[in-house]
């Protein structure tokens, strides 16, 4: 039996590895991308997971707030970046900044209200993924399996938190790949991103942590 890493696709071949997979410990974690246990899928049960509904409903199209809209230009400006196109990647940057700037202080958050959220976001890729198929969109395509990547991987992160509390991140630094924002924690970043594959360089060291 295979086993398949949702996050990073790293697998783990019951008939090459020394231990089953089901036999390793709660606490074991991908040796890729440090993802807990419970974000592997045998390979049998992914194959089987029927495609989500192309047509997104008319009511799930919402104004978007000051928050999610500078979320949105800074992935822009990152796009920009990428497509060597500085003078676009400075102008949608300023646009993240002033909407950052007018976005209202959250009152209620908290730890377990991102871990919904996260989950939530996880269970509407599907429907987002096909769209981008089906308009043969590539890019979207793309940003699709990274984004849900980085989402698993960010609620895999959460659920530990929650686990562990500050004890997770005692001794040790939190690094995020500049290029898809996957998060990882570690001493050193890793030598390539497990998710879009940039070298160590690309991530940048989460400082300012209490």
């Amino acid at each position: 039996m295979k086993y398949i890493c949702q996050i990073c696709g790293y697998v783990y071949d019951d008939a090459k590895e020394k231990v089953p997979f089901e036999e390793l410990p709660g606490n074991w974690k991908c040796p890729l991308c440090g993802a807990a246990k419970s974000d592997f899928k045998p390979e049998a049960v992914l194959k089987e997971i029927p495609k989500a509904p192309v047509q997104v409903p008319e009511e799930d199209v919402k104004e978007l707030t000051a928050g999610q809209l500078a979320a949105l230009c800074s992935n822009l400006a990152r796009g920009c970046e990428k497509q060597y196109k500085p003078e676009e990647a400075g102008l949608f940057m300023a646009l993240a900044d002033y909407f950052s700037a007018a976005a209202p202080a959250v009152d209620d958050a908290s730890v377990g209200k991102l871990a919904a959220a996260l989950q939530n976001d996880i269970e509407r890729y599907g429907s987002v993924r096909a769209a981008a198929d089906a308009a043969s969109d590539r890019g979207a395509a793309r940003i699709c399996v990274w984004g849900e990547k980085v989402t698993r991987m960010l609620s895999s992160l959460v659920s530990r938190y929650l686990k562990e509390g500050e004890a997770m991140l005692a001794g040790t630094n939190i690094w995020v790949c500049s290029t898809c924002g996957f998060v990882y924690i570690g001493d050193e970043a890793p030598e390539a991103c497990p998710i879009c594959k940039v070298p160590a360089w690309k991530f940048e060291k989460i400082e300012g942590r209490a």
